[in-house]
């Protein structure tokens, strides 16, 4: 039987166990670019235990909008943490829903500059090139200062905007037995049934609430 793409994304759905909202699949312009909260917090829980971030606008205004944004409607629930690399950083930020990651790609904001450094417990978007910071974040196992400068595509640093105020000895606890050997554009074509049959171990987020 041929399954259509509204029955793939069904199929996507029992398998992984998210959910699949409208703001996810189809953001609203709008409210995408309402100003956030000046400073809140999200509790993350994981396959590993739960770990607080505190975020603040004042370092990276459009960045703690995203975030803001995505934590609302639970874009960060079932993301499996594929970049686990020790004494540097642990990434995630790919919902392993095709139909949602290829939304995701191509809505990133504008760059801003670094006012808060890349040390050990900081929060911040990943990107490839000028303006692609969009949904994956990474946080800093280590002082990774030179992330506050560092020129990659054209663009200079990595804009830190919040820090892990609790449960930093969970994030550096996270699986990281197959350090980046997921295939980013396989996660984009496939998704978490790529990730669940070739990494089986990978620790994932189960949910993340705003919670002051």
């Amino acid at each position: 039987m041929k399954l259509t793409k509204i029955s793939v994304v069904a199929v996507l759905v029992l398998l992984l166990g998210c959910s699949i909202s409208s703001p996810l699949l189809k953001p609203n312009k709008t409210e995408l670019n309402k100003k956030s909260p000046e400073e809140f917090e999200v509790l993350f829980k994981t396959t590993k235990g739960d770990f607080t971030v505190k975020v603040e606008r004042k370092y990276s205004p459009l960045a703690v909008d995203r975030f803001f944004y995505l934590a609302k409607y639970h874009y960060y629930e079932g993301n499996k943490f594929f970049r686990v690399l020790p004494g540097f950083v642990v990434q995630w930020g790919m919902k392993g829903v095709p139909e949602i990651d290829k939304v995701w790609e191509k809505l990133g904001i504008k760059d801003e500059p670094v006012k808060l450094s890349n040390t050990i417990g900081t929060i911040a978007f990943a990107r490839g090139g000028p303006n692609t910071r969009s949904n994956q974040l990474f946080i800093n196992l280590v002082d990774n200062t030179r992330l506050d400068s560092s020129k990659y595509n054209n663009v200079n640093g990595f804009p830190a905007f919040g820090k892990v105020i609790k449960g930093m000895e969970v994030v550096k606890s996270i699986n990281a037995e197959y350090l980046q050997k997921p295939n980013q554009d396989s996660i984009m074509a496939k998704g978490n049934l790529y990730l669940n049959k070739k990494f089986p171990n990978l620790d994932y987020i189960i949910s993340a609430k705003i919670i002051k």
